[in-house]
């Protein structure tokens, strides 16, 4: 979950690096396509080690599949991430861009029931552009630091929340 005090630090991370250049407004669509290719190519490879129980590309798969689709989504909507600390900059314009019109369209889809969709959809787009956030910190954790014994348990989560990741992206992709 996606507190107040982590949205405060991405809004004012993102002011800074649009001034410092690290995040640009423009159009990329070549790197739209590839991320997008990226994107399914990665959440299958997980699928792939997650059948073949190696738990750490599970993982890690999981991770970048859910990263570039999140650079797909920054790109629909005319920003791109420069190379230097670009998973952080990635989670950080995620959050403070991002998740307002996730909400937005996740309430769109619920409209029958507004005060019940407002809750739900506030909880969801935390869940979902929190993922992200979570699934980069364990990412690398896991990578440099976990014994194999942990990571297996971990692997079904991370390929469970990408699959979410990537299906919630892409509906605002077509919207």
């Amino acid at each position: 979950m996606l507190t107040n005090k982590r949205i405060k630090e991405a809004e004012s991370n993102v002011r800074v690096y649009i001034q410092d250049e690290l995040l640009k407004k423009t159009k990329d669509n070549i790197a739209f396509k590839v991320y997008l290719k990226n994107a399914k190519d990665s959440l299958k490879a997980a699928k792939l080690m997650s059948n073949n129980n190696i738990h750490l590309w599970t993982i890690v798969s999981s991770y970048y599949a859910m990263f570039y689709m999140a650079n797909v989504i920054l790109l629909n909507y005319g920003y791109k991430v420069g190379d230097k600390i670009a998973h952080k900059i990635t989670a950080d314009v995620l959050i403070a861009l991002i998740k307002p019109k996730l909400k937005k369209q996740l309430l769109s889809n619920y409209e029958e029931v507004k005060e019940e969709a407002l809750k739900v959809a506030g909880i969801k787009s935390d869940t979902i552009i929190g993922s992200f956030d979570h699934e980069r910190r364990k990412r690398s954790k896991i990578q440099y630091q976990t014994t194999m014994t942990e990571i297996k348990s971990k692997a079904i989560t991370s390929l469970k929340r990408a699959e979410e990741f990537l299906f919630e992206m892409e509906k605002i992709i077509t919207n």
